[in-house]
């Protein structure tokens, strides 16, 4: 079927917003060294929360509310996904980490089931089958023995689970509040729950849990580039992101979304992460064919907030 101009333009927005998407990803590997994901989590915030407050500032909200404590949930998880996909980035790759992140429609449809009573059919349950074997393809030969090498492979498991449940809040917050809202309350947690971190992180001995307790570390000269890239190049990912879903069909715009893992291939290797394996490679191809099966059967959330 051919498309037309109007979808030709929501995969161009698409494929923009994956780039800038993996952009950021980018941006937080290459500074692993030099900041604890926890402080790339707030900086990221910080910059992206001026860009909300200003759309607001210019189309003031209408909203019914009413949802309070969905909406800190909402924040709390996506800020924890976020925790958990930046400690990925550092440790196990960026490619890896983002495709971990990508197999979220396999948990947000298990979700949907048991929460929302939502029942699968056979083409949705052989494409979760068929993501969790991509995910065993990747996860199964890349740990070694050592506990590091697994907690860091969990801990990127774990942000696909997070991002899972965040979405599934957006799906019930979407009936009560602008779009506006739902990421301002994302971006404040990730603003607020780092500071929290962070402040822990200077009397506490965080061995063991790095992913959600660091200290503080002060950006030097060198650092404001790259920091203002992780955080601008998140809000034009967003941005594109919003405008993609509004000019074409969401199982197609859903689809093409996941060049974000081709991207971040790209960018991965750059920064000095290793060729993917073949079976790492076919991984991916399954968990992205589940995310395409799961998109054009289930109109889960047609949310464009990032994790």
């Amino acid at each position: 079927m051919a498309l037309d101009t109007k979808h030709t333009r929501g995969i161009a927005y698409m494929l923009g917003a994956s780039f800038f998407f993996a952009l950021t990803g980018a941006c937080a590997r290459y500074m692993r060294s030099d900041f604890s994901p926890i402080e790339l989590v707030f900086f990221r915030n910080l910059i992206g929360v001026v860009f909300i407050l200003l759309l607001i500032w210019r189309k003031p909200i209408k909203q019914i509310g009413g949802k309070t404590m969905i909406l800190v949930f909402r924040g709390v998880i996506g800020t924890m996904a976020l925790y958990f996909f930046f400690y990925g980035i550092s440790n196990i790759g960026l490619a890896v980490a983002i495709t971990y992140q990508q197999s979220y429609p396999i948990f947000l449809a298990l979700m949907a089931g048991i929460i929302y009573h939502e029942k699968l059919n056979t083409k949705e349950w052989g494409a979760i089958m068929l993501g969790f074997v991509g995910i065993c393809c990747i996860f199964v030969p890349s740990i070694a023995l050592d506990s590091i090498s697994l907690k860091s492979h969990l801990v990127g498991l774990g942000n696909a689970i997070m991002t899972g449940m965040a979405y599934l809040s957006i799906r019930k917050l979407s009936k009560y509040y602008d779009h506006r809202s739902i990421v301002l309350s994302f971006m404040l947690s990730g603003i607020i729950m780092p500071l929290i971190s962070m402040g822990l992180g200077r009397y506490y001995s965080a061995e063991g849990l790095e992913f959600l307790i660091s200290e503080y570390i002060a950006p030097q000269l060198e650092h404001i580039f790259p920091l203002l890239l992780l955080g601008v190049s998140a809000v034009f990912g967003q941005v594109f992101l919003t405008k993609a879903f509004s000019y074409g069909k969401t199982g197609i715009i859903a689809a093409v979304g996941y060049s974000n893992i081709i991207f971040s291939m790209f960018f991965g290797v750059l920064l000095g992460d290793s060729i993917p394996s073949g079976l790492t490679i076919l991984g991916i191809i399954m968990i992205v064919s589940c995310g395409v099966m799961v998109s054009s059967t289930k109109s889960i959330t047609n949310e464009t907030t990032e994790t």
